[in-house]
């Protein structure tokens, strides 16, 4: 390099010594792009330095490099006891409804209904979940519960993901009966199965989970989930689509509020603790409706 040249600037991107050029060529000073050993160095006359060097500092200074956020990073728990649950209280309750255990009438008894909830039968909007109408009924729900419960429970742990699960869907169905006519009456797990898809993308969206550089990562929790709710949440005219929605609703509340309290969540105390009690609000609510 000749004596009388400096250099003010040096970078191994060409681009970012591009953009420096810029800067010295809009005030008027004569420079020089040099690649040297693998990097890039900005050289100008030496009785420009002195001002060049001021004015790239002055740049630096109004541009700072972006920082990149770091996204949190969370250890996957583990889903299976909670799916299991899922899974065996589903079809015992079925086989139970289906031969009417204890002399009962468990669909009467247990199923929404807008006038008696709205009378106080609270644990219906919890009993109602159990119920299904027949064996394809029923598989789906398994199968759309298994696979959003999957998630939850990755996310947020067996214990935790499934009570909030059934206290977003009880939530849900309340929410409905309160919006539809007295008369309104439904059964099924898919309020659930949506309260568990709102959770995951709640979760995940207030969480901050992905990149948020970019609107497509920031906001895809949102969009994915509402897309797998139009997709998987609708149907025939048997299909109770305002449940669906207030469950996802419920349940991106409920996984948003949670997301403050993320890193807590592993706790082993916390997860059969809420394990505990979320088996205590079905089995408490059917021991209600049974018994009232």
């Amino acid at each position: 390099m000749p004596e009388d040249f400096r250099v003010v600037y040096e970078n191994p991107s060409y681009v970012a010594c591009s953009d420096r050029a810029l800067v010295l060529t809009s005030i008027g000073i004569p420079y020089d792009i040099v690649h040297d050993s693998g990097t890039c160095v900005l050289v100008v006359p030496a009785e420009y330095s002195a001002r060049a060097a001021e004015e790239l500092r002055l740049y630096d200074q109004e541009n700072p490099p972006a920082v990149r956020r770091r996204v949190p990073e969370l250890k996957p728990q583990d889903a299976l006891p909670g799916i299991a649950a899922y899974f065996v209280t589903l079809c015992l309750v079925a086989g139970m409804a289906g031969y009417g255990y204890f002399g009962a009438d468990w669909y009467g008894a247990g199923r929404v209904d807008g006038a008696l909830i709205r009378n106080g039968e609270w644990w219906r909007t919890i009993t109602a979940l159990t119920l299904h109408a027949d064996a394809p009924h029923l598989a789906g729900n398994l199968v759309f519960g298994i696979l959003f419960g999957l998630f939850a429970g990755r996310l947020l742990g067996s214990g935790v993901a499934w009570l909030l699960i059934i206290v977003c869907a009880a939530l849900g169905n309340t929410a409905n009966t309160l919006l539809l006519e007295p008369t309104h009456r439904s059964i099924g797990a898919s309020t659930a199965v949506f309260a568990a898809l709102g959770l995951v993308a709640g979760f995940v969206f207030r969480g901050k989970l992905m990149s948020q550089e970019r609107w497509p990562y920031r906001w895809g929790p949102v969009v994915g989930g509402f897309a797998l709710l139009m997709f998987t949440g609708t149907g025939d005219e048997n299909t109770d689509i305002g449940a669906h929605l207030t469950g996802f609703l419920c349940g991106f509340g409920g996984g948003a509020l949670l997301s403050r309290y993320m890193h807590g969540l592993a706790a082993a105390r916390l997860q059969i603790a809420a394990a505990i009690a979320a088996v205590a609000l079905v089995g408490g609510a059917w021991f209600t409706a049974l018994h009232v």
